[in-house]
């Protein structure tokens, strides 16, 4: 009797947080190292590329938190206080002449002699223009310090800092008006295959309309990416290696369609003829194929074509992905848990990312998972994680990953 060979086992698909540390290891391994010096206007969703020094202490001089009345406190015994001087912002106070006090407003310089701040709420002007206290103060009431918020010379910000509106508001608190910032990833966008159509377009037979390419040149311009738009990509092996001739200087190669080892797949062909690919099967809802390798030295990552599994693996994977390239240490988005509003009794094998958003203090989903579409996705405010094996029912704790922090 002849024997029959066994089947080969089936490769276990690459759990989530395994593909992620791989990609953050090979971003890490092939580092943006040139940078570049621009203005705060230009600074916008850049990466800092070196510690942000205090130029100076903040705030440089002891100030007013409030708007009222400057005083030293042993000048204080019970009687009405003569306004020796007013002191508004931007200008510098003299003295405090001894047993007056000073009318100051929010922001002014305390003048020198004075120890205290008494809000204009908890006094009383006179006829004759004195000043009454009428509550009890205490030593440095409502002072704003030298150097409260930070000193000369302190770090105020790390290398690999993205840069946002609340960054560059403090960079210019401290009279930054330039930052050295790392230089923009150059990633080539590739879209593959003749059954897409450019919007505007009239539509052939089993022709869809191009929707990858949009979400992805979009995505990468609000990250701070140079993009490089290459169209679409026919299923033609001359002109894939043409197109691949014709990318330039990038950091990423990045296709949608996923990189496979179909007859079809020319754009596989067409890279392997210079480089090496790896198919990655993850255990990831929507999504699972993912295709990582080089091209020429330069990294490709092949996502696949689903548009919902584009914008998953895209904001989940590649995301953290380019971000580390740039030096940002922290990729992980902001997650937090929230009540289910629905049941999910159908306990999968790959962790699921279903398109949801809160309404009353609940998570709900969007009545269609298709990975085929973007409306789930347009209708949602977040992603909802689902764990390997779990049926989460109304009242269960379930993580969210609002949007904002994958798009932004």
């Amino acid at each position: 009797m002849t024997a029959v060979a066994e089947a080969p086992a089936a490769r276990p698909l690459m759990p989530v947080e395994q593909a992620l540390e791989r990609l953050l290891a090979l971003a890490e391994a092939a580092p943006i190292t040139q940078t570049e010096r621009v203005s705060l206007a230009e600074a916008e969703g850049r990466v800092l590329a070196t510690e942000l020094v205090a130029t100076l202490d903040l705030p440089p001089w002891p100030n007013s938190a409030m708007d009222g009345y400057a005083l030293r406190l042993a000048d204080l015994q019970g009687e009405p206080l003569p306004v020796s001087q007013r002191i508004f912002a931007g200008h510098a106070p003299e003295p405090l002449q001894p047993g007056t006090c000073a009318r100051i407003f929010t922001g002014a310089p305390m003048p020198a002699g004075a120890d205290c701040v008494e809000m204009q709420e908890n006094t009383e002007v006179l006829e004759d223009g004195r000043v009454r206290f009428l509550e009890a103060l205490t030593l440095d009431q409502n002072v704003r310090p030298q150097g409260q918020e930070t000193r000369k010379g302190e770090q105020v910000m790390a290398a690999g800092t993205r840069l946002g509106p609340i960054e560059l508001g403090l960079a210019a608190t401290l009279g930054h008006a330039e930052l050295q910032v790392v230089r923009r990833v150059r990633v080539a966008v590739l879209s593959t295959g003749d059954e897409l159509v450019e919007p505007g377009l009239p539509l052939g037979p089993g022709q869809i309309y191009n929707s990858n390419r949009r979400l992805l040149v979009s995505w990468l311009q609000r990250l701070g990416c140079e993009v490089r738009d290459m169209g679409i990509v026919p299923d033609n092996l001359e002109r894939t290696r043409e197109c691949l001739g014709a990318l330039g200087d990038v950091d990423l190669i990045l296709s949608t369609g996923g990189v496979s080892v179909g007859e079809a797949d020319y754009l596989g062909a067409a890279l392997r003829e210079a480089g090496e690919l790896a198919l990655w099967k993850l255990a990831i809802k929507p999504g699972k194929p993912l295709t990582f390798g080089h091209y020429r030295g330069v990294p490709v990552l092949g996502l696949p074509g689903n548009p919902a599994s584009t914008l998953v693996t895209f904001g989940l994977l590649t995301r953290p992905y380019l971000l580390r390239r740039q030096g940002v240490a922290d990729v992980t988005p902001l997650r937090f848990d929230v009540p289910a509003g629905f049941e999910w009794t159908k306990a999968g094998t790959r962790r699921e990312y279903l398109r949801a958003r809160i309404d009353q203090g609940q998570v709900r989903i969007y009545k269609n998972q298709s990975s085929g579409v973007l409306r789930s996705a347009a209708w949602a405010e977040g992603l909802v994680e689902v764990r390997e094996g779990s049926t989460p029912k109304p009242g269960d704790s379930v993580p969210f990953i609002p949007l904002s922090e994958l798009l932004g």
